[in-house]
């Protein structure tokens, strides 16, 4: 029985090396990526139990999306396998200013997309679990993966379980209306938003003076246990700087800003998702936010979707140690 439980898609991620573009290169590196996978593999490596729970081909890349999984200690064993559906596929170009960096997506009729209601049992999914994460990626794949989604949520719900939920709006996947008009009837089930400055208006047509504001009405609008928001910088590609506030009965929690030197910043939000998680469980929504700006700022120095950083290098972001001194540790 895992402690938090995830459900969304991985799929397999190609890069070129080199700042190439993909029209150029002769190499691709390859890894896994994936929101929701992501969580679970963060959640883990701050040493809770997890489990993802997704649609995948039974071929090469979906075990190589298990193996990945299973790397990081997060449990698989409701995964649903399919022998007639595909992998998602995404490439990602690296770019400096003034170009940015883009993501190409190929994930048409991917093996979650076609996920129907009934071919997870929740039930036993969900059994001793604390925590349930999705995001907004998972139904706007399709209308039988948003049926899925709402069931999870149901669930998840009747269970006890906290919910959260990151809007993670992808406009290369769906509409502003019909984001909405899909998302809103999730949120009775939803315990803690987590967004973007740019989510908030986009799904639900917030007009806030500005982002606490936007928080604020969200979590009065829905009822929400907490609203947590993530603030990007970006002077240059690689040069940001990063933070987040949360928004809980009725207080703002704030934490520092930290300037960043990119490596990747592909999994940023679904990093600061895991150390909120992680953060909110043992400590409430102060730690919340303070373990995953900590947690997400680390990421973003490293390749790849997950995050290799440990809780104690959190502890040492978070006690302010690593400011003080940045050669190399020997």
């Amino acid at each position: 029985m895992a402690e938090v439980v995830t459900f969304g898609e991985a799929m397999v991620r190609f890069a070129p090396p080199d700042f190439q573009r993909l029209e150029q290169a002769t190499q691709l590196g390859m890894t896994v990526g994936g929101s929701e996978l992501t969580v679970a593999a963060g959640v883990a490596r701050l040493g809770l139990s997890a489990s993802w729970v997704s649609r995948v081909p039974e071929n090469a890349l979906g075990r190589m999306a298990q193996n990945k999984a299973r790397e990081f200690g997060v449990d698989t064993r409701h995964l649903v396998w399919t022998k007639s559906d595909r992998m998602g596929l995404y490439f990602v170009e690296y770019g400096a200013s003034p170009r940015a960096s883009g993501v190409l997506y190929d994930r048409a009729y991917s093996a979650i997309s076609r996920i129907q209601p009934g071919e997870v049992d929740w039930e036993q999914a969900l059994t001793g679990a604390k925590w349930f994460h999705t995001s907004g990626i998972t139904p706007a794949l399709s209308d039988s993966a948003a049926a899925v989604t709402d069931a999870a949520l149901k669930t998840a719900r009747a269970k006890g379980c906290l919910v959260s939920y990151d809007l993670n709006y992808r406009a290369k996947l769906w509409s502003q209306d019909k984001a909405r008009a899909v998302q809103e009837p999730f949120m009775p089930n939803i315990d803690v938003l987590i967004a973007t400055e740019e989510d908030t208006e986009r799904v639900f047509g917030i007009k806030a003076s500005d982002y606490k504001d936007a928080a604020r009405q969200l979590a009065e609008r829905y009822h929400l246990r907490a609203v947590t928001i993530t603030l990007r910088g970006t002077p240059s590609v690689w040069r940001n700087t990063w933070s987040a506030f949360a928004y809980s009965e009725g207080k703002f929690y704030e934490d520092v800003t930290y300037d960043l030197e990119i490596v990747d910043r592909l999994g940023g939000g679904d990093n600061y998702s895991a150390g909120f998680i992680y953060g909110f469980l043992s400590g409430g929504v102060e730690k919340a936010v303070r373990y995953g700006n900590a947690f997400s700022a680390l990421k973003q120095t490293s390749w790849s979707d997950f995050n290799w950083a440990t809780r104690e290098e959190t502890e040492t972001l978070l006690r302010g140690t690593t400011g003080t001194s940045l050669r190399i540790a020997r």
